[in-house]
């Protein structure tokens, strides 16, 4: 096992040409491949610069690549516009669609014994390993794993094993591992490269993976000074170091520790990037660390218009709500169609306050009483684009109308949090 490329610091700007020059570095030592299988993410990590990395790596191999597999986790599928508009000029015969339900196999499993260790005693059940049939039985001499390592709600920091066993994962092993996640606590996983998710992945990917030639490259993106995305790193490898590499750099580039908690943020999301609460409440999950007792959290999502990609999960969260942890746990012991969805009962806590702090969503698409309906504060998205303009509003503090707001452009990108209420372990 090794690391094949390895170049950043939280003052790099790698370009194009460097990228392309350190993925082929890294793919010269790997020796000729035939059959290759890239697994990069969707529209919803665009960021991360993987689209570019993975027409890259179609230009080195040709014909030997085979098949690209966005994955989607439980995500809906790209249209061919979100293809071309991250992969560019990569044929679009080439992609397959993921289907987190129908696709995948089991290829082990993670005792319970070892999910309640590491859950301290609070989960009892096993985790099974599960992944695209297309990464176990494709036949493939390389699978290319191409993501973004940035801190994330679920895993701590995202990519890795996450990007084959849960992005490209099953409904059970997507579901429990969410769910663990939730139920050992958010705000002791995010921006820690080592917590019990990531255990259990790394403990599947050894035992059932290792037979599978997967090399992982993972990228580091922040903001420039001038608000421009940055790529900070690029780390290319099929060992653990590649990650870690990855984790350390992220959590100087894409963490800010605040001296103050904020009272009062204005988070806009993408509406190219953001469709639906389940991707848009980062600005939740990213945030909540910074923000004060009864501070206020406003959400701009012009392109928001649904709660779930998933149709089945979009139900479920209109049924059950951001209510918080224990409304959430009591409905999932109470209910088999919540209990059947552990992601979704997952999220609903993840995206829930507790009561803490308030969170008005300003969607373009949702009505109040659909956002309402879901235990949200509603805000009218013309009034409120008038008062906070994110094209004039620049990151960080700022006064509008005489009240000082935090602004953030992009949650996607970062992890936020008060001093007081975070260490680094």
């Amino acid at each position: 096992m090794s690391t094949y490329a390895a170049k950043g610091g939280p003052d790099f700007n790698l370009t194009d040409e460097e990228l392309k020059s350190l993925l082929y570095e890294a793919l010269d030592k790997l020796g000729a491949r035939h059959s290759v299988l890239a697994v990069p993410p969707d529209q919803t990590r665009i960021h991360s610069r993987a689209g570019d990395l993975t027409r890259f790596a179609w230009e080195y191999y040709g014909e030997h690549l085979k098949a690209v597999l966005p994955a989607l986790g439980t995500h809906a599928p790209m249209s061919p516009h979100q293809l071309t508009r991250m992969y560019g000029e990569i044929p679009q015969e080439l992609f397959r669609v993921h289907n987190w339900r129908t696709d995948v196999e089991t290829l082990g499993e993670v005792s319970c014994e070892f999910i309640e260790k590491v859950s301290e005693g609070k989960l009892h059940y096993s985790w099974p390993a599960q992944t695209n049939r297309l990464i176990s039985r494709g036949g493939h001499d390389l699978v290319l794993s191409i993501g973004q390592v940035v801190p994330h709600e679920v895993i701590g920091m995202a990519n890795y094993t996450k990007n084959i066993l849960v992005g490209a994962g099953g409904p059970d092993g997507i579901n429990r591992s969410h769910y663990l996640g939730a139920v050992y606590g958010m705000e002791r996983i995010m921006g820690r490269a080592q917590n019990p998710v990531r255990a259990v992945l790394n403990y599947a990917a050894e035992q059932f993976l290792a037979d599978i030639p997967i090399v992982y490259a993972l990228t580091v993106v922040g903001l420039a000074p001038d608000g421009s995305i940055a790529v900070r790193g690029l780390y290319i490898g099929d060992d653990p170091e590649c990650f870690h590499f990855a984790s350390d750099l992220s959590l100087k580039v894409n963490f800010e520790m605040l001296e103050e908690p904020i009272q009062k943020a204005v988070v806009y999301l993408d509406p190219y990037e953001f469709h639906s609460t389940w991707l848009g409440n980062k600005a939740v999950y990213r945030t909540r660390m910074a923000l004060a007792d009864a501070a206020e959290l406003i959400i701009l999502a012009p392109g928001v218009k649904e709660f779930g990609e998933d149709p089945t999960i979009d139900r479920l969260i209109r049924k059950y709500g951001y209510r918080g942890t224990p409304a959430t746990l009591a409905a999932v012991e109470h209910n088999a169609d919540l209990a059947a969805d552990l992601s979704a009962a997952a999220h609903l806590i993840h995206a829930s306050s507790e009561g803490r702090f308030n969170i008005t969503w300003c969607p373009g698409h949702l009505t109040r009483e659909e956002i309402e309906g879901v235990g949200f504060n509603y805000g009218d998205l013309d009034a409120m684009l008038a008062r906070y303009n994110p094209e004039k509003l620049q990151y960080g503090y700022t006064t509008v109308n005489g009240e000082e707001v935090f602004f953030i452009a992009n949650p996607g990108l970062g992890l936020w949090a008060y001093r007081g209420r975070f260490e680094i372990t």
